[in-house]
């Protein structure tokens, strides 16, 4: 891709906070036909807005484009945005959920959010547009329910 709008090829800084980040879409090669990208995160980090402590996550997302593609590396960067944002779980879980729908205008998205445990108790956090579109092959997101001992 040679769009000069992308981030993509440039040497660009780590976005300071989701808002600042900046998202990139190219046009979806297939529109007329469903299939399922899926992005697995699996060092997500966010900070505690009590503590200030970092939490950890893995995040699974996938989606059913429509007219666009997220590219790679905008993702990227604004995941890691994330390192410095202070939120609880079920808010980042479903702003990175809400954007990229904003964003991609998808047939179907759904984002898992796995936590690690903190104080004790995991939260897993899941948010999805719609419904799973017919004849559509949508595999499970494959993360265990968190499982200490025994």
């Amino acid at each position: 891709m040679t769009d000069p709008s992308l981030q993509l090829g440039k040497n660009v800084g780590t976005p300071q906070s989701p808002e600042e980040a900046l998202l990139d879409r190219v046009p979806n090669p297939h529109p007329d036909t469903d299939y399922v990208a899926r992005f697995t995160a699996p060092e997500f980090t966010s900070l505690c807005p009590v503590t200030g402590q970092p939490d950890f996550a893995l995040l699974v997302i996938d989606y059913v484009p429509g007219p666009w593609l997220v590219e790679s590396k905008s993702l990227k960067l604004y995941l890691h945005s994330f390192r410095n944002h202070g939120a609880f779980h079920e808010d980042c879980t479903v702003a990175i959920g809400k954007r990229l729908a904003e964003l991609l205008e998808p047939r179907y998205l759904r984002i898992g959010g796995y936590w690690y445990p903190r104080g004790g108790i995991p939260i897993d956090v899941f948010w999805q547009t719609g419904e799973v579109p017919k004849n559509l092959w949508l595999p499970d997101q494959g993360v265990a329910p968190y499982r200490a001992r025994g």
